[in-house]
């Protein structure tokens, strides 16, 4: 049996106001979730996992944002409650696919959105940045422990001196169908070398353990070989919608350098915030952090949407 994500404090995932389930190019059905008030002009914002993780990943930052915005947030195919598909069903292409799916269910007629991806999701980002559905709805976007391309080379999960023989390494570990197993004490520790800075929590490495490890096996292997050959370079490139980067610099999975390397493409870069000792699972380890960049995104880029909705009530509320 699968474990479950926290079902208490910070780490437990809340209550969703509203399930739906997009529908993507090829058919796939999406798990979607909507959190926050229905008011009208709330701002809003849609996040986006990465590999392994699910909508339960988001919790600290969906309890924060969904006081006072509309959070939107869906599981990747073949994670959480978005079921497998088959065998050609995994790809950039994909990604790109299902958020246009997810961006065009849960947003209204001409709502834009602040939109946040971590890791796979900060790639699902750069692999949608040409899609007009996307331009017309991403307002800005935070990528967060993300890269563009080269992942199997400059991981340090696996510390060879090469970066030939750190690729080879960490292509078998990706594509691997290995079951993780239980969440025991021994595989907290291996996930927490793998993919959380060394101040991380024992309920943050217990958090992340359960999400990781509900993965099923197959879409883990599939997604893992669409990473190991990744180059989004050029999507990273092309990705104008305003965007900021955050990152740990204890991050062995996607070390910092990708995330430095990314300024030097992104046509409309607002900065990198570097998180000194956070590893790779930043919205868990550091969502304070997280939530601080996205509301900040979110009153620099989604003024005038509250400020319309907002004169409109007043109108109505005078003429009604």
């Amino acid at each position: 049996m699968a474990p479950t994500p926290m079902t208490r404090g910070r780490y437990a995932p809340p209550a969703p106001r509203r399930e739906l389930t997009a529908t993507s190019a090829d058919g796939s059905r999406l798990h979607v979730e909507i959190h926050g008030p229905e008011a009208p002009g709330t701002p809003a914002v849609v996040l986006s996992h990465g590999w392994t993780c699910s909508t339960a990943f988001w919790a600290p930052v969906v309890r924060d944002l969904a006081a006072d915005h509309k959070v939107v947030l869906y599981d990747q195919r073949g994670h959480g409650r978005t079921p497998a598909v088959g065998p050609r069903g995994y790809s950039t292409t994909a990604l790109a696919d299902d958020l246009t799916a997810v961006l065009g269910a849960a947003l209204d007629p001409g709502e834009r959105a602040v939109l946040a991806g971590h890791s796979m999701g900060g790639m699902t980002m750069m692999a949608s940045a040409e899609r007009p559905e996307f331009r017309e709805r991403a307002a800005a976007v935070l990528l967060c422990s993300t890269g563009s391309a080269n992942l199997t080379a400059e991981s340090l999960v696996i510390p060879l001196r090469s970066p030939g023989g750190r690729r080879v390494a960490h292509q078998v570990v990706l594509g691997s169908r290995a079951p993780l197993g239980p969440v025991s004490a021994l595989a907290k520790r291996i996930l927490k070398y793998a993919t959380m800075g060394p101040a991380a929590t024992p309920e943050q490495v217990e958090a992340c353990a359960r999400i990781v490890h509900a993965c099923q096996v197959r879409p883990r292997a599939k997604w893992g070989k669409v990473l190991a050959g990744l180059d989004l370079t050029g999507g990273a490139a092309r990705l104008e919608v305003p965007t900021a980067v955050i990152a740990g610099t204890a991050d062995r999975l996607t070390p910092i350098v990708l995330s430095r390397r990314l300024a030097s493409v992104l046509p409309h870069f607002l900065g990198l915030t570097e998180l000194p000792g956070a590893g790779h699972m930043t919205p868990i380890e550091e969502p304070d952090a997280v939530i601080s960049r996205i509301r900040e995104l979110v009153r620099d880029h989604l003024p005038a949407r509250a400020v319309r909705a907002e004169a409109a009530t007043e109108a109505k509320e005078k003429t009604g």
